[in-house]
């Protein structure tokens, strides 16, 4: 067991998902809280500044814009793999590295620098949904439940046997980008369940089951066209997927159309593919689209260089999409 004053934290991470976990970690840094010695959180080492938006201005990432209102220092060494960075490391002498939505695959020398190694916050119940992209995954696959998993990280893409598990309910029509801040919160909650007890060497580390493994990818823009020969409870979650990034989208009269909230219909009414038709939602006309299995109703919608509306709103600027054929 640890002996000295204090434990040297190093945290890796960029977006906003890895903030919750880091103000859990500053929060409970005074002796007593989380560690009878407390915590020095040495450092945290986040992706470098990149242009962002229409003005290519740089931005700074969340998780960097936290460390330094929270007057942590912050590094922005680039690779993990460049010998700078192995140095940088040494210097900081971390007891235990914290790594969430970093980005990259940490190197051997990294993963062998601190005593109590490296723990990854990810979102989900792994082996299911290995990579960048599991909150996407499991409601693209319509699970039901998801969760986190705290990992002891080793050289592969989330393969370290599990430290902890949590699960939580997939709510319907919940988007991507809202079980993210829920699965973000539930990861800094269990980490601080976990840290401790795993510093006192009170964990058995858990193997994951290969034979249940899946993997997802990075997302990309593409990724969000909606595809109208696919069945409707499909593209339901696809919408709920890819929202807010990378947005479901298709084309109409030459222009992008953003789908932001829909839901599934159990008749097309008789209509091709892509072809556009009313139905009644109480007193309101809703856009619907039909699909290769019945029809998805498109609540919410954006046309290009406008803002989201109810699609009874835009029918009303817009009457003939009521029977136009997007993009298939």
């Amino acid at each position: 067991m640890y002996t000295g004053i204090d434990m040297r934290v190093v945290f890796m991470g960029t977006p906003d998902f890895a903030v919750p976990t880091l103000r859990t970690l500053v929060e409970h840094a005074p002796p007593g809280l989380l560690w009878a010695g407390g915590l020095d959180i040495v450092g945290v080492i986040t992706r470098p500044d990149k242009p962002s938006g229409r003005g290519r201005q740089t931005t700074l990432s969340p998780i960097k814009q936290f460390a330094l209102e929270c007057g942590v220092p912050v590094h922005q060494p680039g690779s993990l793999r460049q010998p700078e960075t192995l140095r940088l490391l040494r210097v900081l002498a971390p007891d235990v590295i914290i790594v969430v939505a970093f980005g990259q695959i940490l190197p051997p020398d990294v993963l062998d620098l601190p005593k109590y190694g490296c723990l990854n916050v990810h979102g989900s119940l792994l082996p299911r949904f290995r990579g960048a992209s599991p909150v996407a995954g499991a409601i693209l696959a319509g699970d039901h439940e998801t969760g986190t998993s705290i990992i002891l990280m080793d050289e592969g893409l989330d393969t370290g046997p599990v430290l902890a598990r949590k699960a939580i309910a997939i709510q319907p029509g919940e988007t991507a980008g809202e079980l993210a801040d829920r699965l973000a919160v539930l990861g800094a909650t269990l980490l601080a369940r976990t840290l401790p007890r795993w510093l006192a060497r009170g964990i058995a580390p858990e193997a994951q089951d290969e034979s249940q493994a899946t993997m997802t990818q990075l997302l990309r823009k593409e990724d969000g066209r909606l595809d109208w020969h696919q069945p409707a409870e499909r593209l339901e979650r696809a919408v709920c997927a890819y929202t807010p990034w990378p947005g479901a989208f298709t084309t109409w009269d030459g222009q992008q159309l953003k789908v932001l909230r829909a839901h599934a219909l159990e008749d097309a009414q008789g209509h091709a593919p892509g072809e556009c038709f009313v139905v009644m939602d109480g007193h309101e006309a809703v856009l619907a689209v039909a699909c290769e299995q019945s029809a998805l109703a498109l609540e919410v919608i954006q046309l290009e260089g406008k803002r989201a509306l109810p699609s009874h709103e835009v029918l009303r600027g817009h009457p003939t999409l009521a029977s136009a054929t997007l993009a298939t």
